[in-house]
């Protein structure tokens, strides 16, 4: 098949249909659709096969761009000239480009400056390290390439030691979190030190970055035109600092306002990203690095950033990012490395690049008193590649400083020091075991054995979405019990936080820096903070001893930082919030969170050690239970059917007293005419020794019997329905012998609820109180 001869200067934008003979892909907008879908579907598709192996997105994005590239798919006449054209790689770069624009934006509005000023010595004593041994390393290599690659000897030195030594000596900020988050290691002092250290390595790279453009523009020119192309970007820094600065912090203030309409700031702001890319891009520096410095003026933190991020990363990241590796992919021909001599000079640069990185950064960390499996581990993450290191190669590429052949030797070696990454360091490095012993030894600091004799501590971990969820929590602290003479409530507060690929959520990981196995009583930024705030004035006013955490993880994995932190504080319950929110426009109306959030409840409840409680939080305590007939006292409902959930509902409750709230145990009896003996149910005997023991400890307890008439659903949803309680206590599974035949043939909502709890959740019974469900642990059953 001929390829089609087209007039760039006469093309059209759309075709005229198939219907009137006209071929789509023969025009601009439809065959940009159509490449966009395949790369999309490309890239989609390794990243579910590279991710039982915990690989970052990055690599399966750019193995779709090779795949379509002359590489593979490429070599087929027929798809190269129909799919990807000569003439549409213009088209489809300049989309990419506009992607990069923003996602550089993305990052410069997401990176605090003031962080790697709060990171330490240490952190930033290996990140040069890490820089400025592979950098000395690439003094010999660029010699010897220059020499062995036809075609690099016409580049002038100094420009090809600047994109060799830039491409072998970054990290990768956002695929090194990812493969941190993934490996439970962001909350350890390897994850904290790599992540600052990768942080300082970021800023390094552009401004490395920068100067190799400014010296490839002198390459053909002289060097006169780079010393000027680097003055002029010096002046173009100042002024975004000095002068834009300041009027972006009043845009940011102005738009914090509830009154002020963002829109046209947002929109002047996006235009902002646009101006001070050309702006860059006249002076000779490439059109990314405004963005990038335009979104460091902005101020982080704020309502007017987060604005920003929602509007566009979604649509950038998702969409347009996975062109620019598309593209970057079909630039690369791994057939031009042909030949003992090329493959060997990609295993030369593949070790140099490890090796100089991997050394610089052990040798460094051992001198900071590291131990040496943690800085030999801290060496390979800080080996990642990504983004950054293909802007680099791209940009050498478009500057002809590197050609065909040198592209794909550093486009490898960036695939290759980045994939090894995660299993290299699973193997050198076991992240719960050291985790477990630095939470031995703050266990043993805060031994109950240090309490009195006579005190029994019980121990509690709840978990928490947000700050909406803190008031309902306090509330039901106090509603189930504080300290006392006899005894010691002591709250793990975790907050739960949703670790996603999108930049934002990467760059959270950042300021907060916990992560998985979290570190106990240490407070972080931001929205977090302000929860660890709230909860540390509750627990110096109230009887209580609390400790608040953040957990950021993928949904998929958050439950392992649950059951970790459970098993590692030994908490006798854990409390969850369950998978509807409150949303303070009416008492029974409830949101639907993620699905994933439902299935980390379930899996919890599956494998923990100690018992766990689904929260039903319809705001209890701030407004809620209006119709409630005492304001004046919080009334608790404990709802006791029999069986062990519901036994183990009494001991929570009866556990520690709390002479601020009414307990009401409601027991339903069954109406039968002959007696029940043990054989016929042998939970009758312990229901009624629990009973009594609670009876014994708890005397101003107020206990009510009420008959199972009819339906036992009905009849718990009366008592629900009364208004009189804000809170409700149960267990899931229940044992009495004509209700376990009359609930088995339920069809369930909420399986995780059990067949009454489920019922209680419901939103169409117009139930206003909270309830909270308790299950023993499922192993021992």
């Amino acid at each position: 098949m001929e390829p089609m001869v087209l007039n760039l200067t006469s093309m059209r934008t759309s075709s005229d249909g198939a219907w009137q003979g006209d071929n789509p892909l023969n025009h601009a907008f439809p065959l940009l659709i159509v490449q966009t879908i395949l790369v999309l579907f490309i890239s989609r598709f390794f990243a579910f096969i590279l991710k039982p192996l915990r690989q970052p997105k990055v690599i399966a994005e750019i193995l779709g761009g090779i795949l379509l590239g002359p590489s593979a798919l490429g070599r087929i006449k027929d798809f190269s000239h129909i799919i990807f054209p000569s003439w549409s790689t213009p088209i489809l770069e300049s989309v990419a480009s506009i992607g990069l624009l923003f996602y550089l934006f993305l990052v410069g509005l997401e990176l605090d400056l003031s962080s790697i000023r709060r990171s330490g010595k240490s952190a930033i004593t290996i990140a040069l390290a890490g820089i400025s041994l592979p950098f000395l390393i690439a003094v010999g290599v660029t010699f010897l390439m220059r020499k062995a690659i036809n075609g690099e000897n016409k580049v002038g030195y100094p420009q090809f030691l600047m994109f060799t030594g830039v491409a072998l000596s970054i990290t990768a900020f956002p695929v090194l979190a990812r493969i941190l988050a993934e490996l439970k290691l962001l909350t350890t002092r390897i994850g904290e030190t790599a992540m600052a250290a990768a942080a300082f390595n970021d800023v390094a790279a552009w401004i490395l970055l920068a100067l190799a453009v400014a010296l490839a523009g002198g390459n053909h020119k002289g060097p006169l035109v780079s010393i000027w192309v680097l003055i002029s970007g010096v002046a173009f820094v100042a002024f975004m600092f000095i002068l834009v600065r300041p009027m972006m912090t009043w845009v940011a203030n102005r738009c914090s306002s509830d009154q002020i309409e963002d829109e046209a700031y947002i929109c002047l702001t996006l235009a902002g990203v646009m101006l001070s890319g050309f702006m860059t891009d006249l002076i000779g520096v490439h059109a990314i690095f405004g963005a990038f410095i335009f979104g460091l003026t902005i101020p982080k933190g704020g309502e007017f950033a987060a604005k920003l991020t929602k509007r566009i990363e979604d649509f950038v990241s998702g969409l347009l990012l996975p062109l620019y590796f598309a593209s970057s992919g079909l630039k690369t021909d791994v057939t031009k490395i042909h030949g003992i001599k090329a493959w060997g000079l990609l295993a030369l640069v593949i070790s140099v690049s490890c090796t100089g990185k991997i050394l610089g950064t052990f040798l460094v960390a051992m001198m900071c008193m590291i131990p040496v499996r943690e800085s030999l581990a801290l060496g390979v993450l800080m080996n990642t590649k990504g983004l950054v290191e293909l802007i680099v190669l791209n940009i050498g590429k478009e500057k002809k400083i590197l050609n065909d052949e040198m592209f794909a030797i550093l486009v490898l070696m960036a695939l290759f020091t980045t994939f090894m990454t995660t299993p290299t360091v699973m193997a050198i490095y076991k992240p719960y075991v050291v985790a477990s012993q630095s939470q031995s030894s703050l266990e043993r600091q805060n031994s109950p054995s240090k309490n009195s004799k006579k005190q029994k501590e019980l121990r509690i971990l709840a978990c928490i979405h947000g700050p909406g969820c803190v008031p309902s929590l306090i509330n039901l602290i106090e509603s189930t019990g504080t300290s006392s003479e006899n005894s010691l409530l002591k709250v793990y507060v975790m907050h739960l936080v949703e670790l996603t690929d999108r930049s934002s959520s990467i760059m959270m990981v950042h300021k907060v820096r916990k992560n998985g196995l979290p570190f106990i009583n240490r407070f972080c930024l931001g929205v977090a903070h302000h929860i660890a705030s709230a909860f540390e004035a509750y627990s110096q006013v109230g009887q209580v001893t609390i400790r608040h955490t953040t957990a950021i993880s993928g949904l998929t994995t958050m439950h392992e930082d649950i059951l970790h932190v459970a098993e590692a504080k030994r908490v006798s319950i854990i409390i969850l919030p369950f998978n509807k929110q409150w949303n303070k426009q009416g008492e029974e109306t409830m949101d639907n969170l993620e699905h994933g959030w439902k299935a980390v409840n379930e899996r919890v409840l599956k494998c923990a050690n100690c018992s766990v409680a689904l929260f039903v939080d319809r705001g209890l305590g701030v407004g809620a239970e209006k119709g409630a007939k005492t304001k004046s006292l919080k009334r608790v409902c404990i709802l006791f059917l029999g069986g062990p959930d519901d036994r183990r509902a009494l001991e929570y409750v009866g556990g520690i007293a709390n002479q601020s709230v009414v307990v009401t145990v409601v027991r339903c009896v069954e109406q039968s005419t002959t007696p029940l003996s043990p054989i016929t149910n042998p939970d009758r005997e312990l229901d009624e020794t629990a009973v009594a023991e609670f009876q014994r400890r708890n005397g101003s307890v107020e206990f009510v019997e009420k008959a199972l008439v009819g339906n036992i659903i009905d009849t718990v949803a009366d008592i629900a329905q009364s208004r009189e309680y804000s809170l409700v206590i149960m267990g899931k599974q229940h044992h009495p012998s004509t209700i376990v035949p009359e609930l088995a043939h339920n069809q369930l909502e909420h399986t995780e609820l059990g067949p009454i709890g489920d019922t209680l959740a419901s939103s169409s019974r117009g139930i206003s109180c909270s309830v909270l469900v308790i299950q023993t642990p499922q192993i021992s059953k």
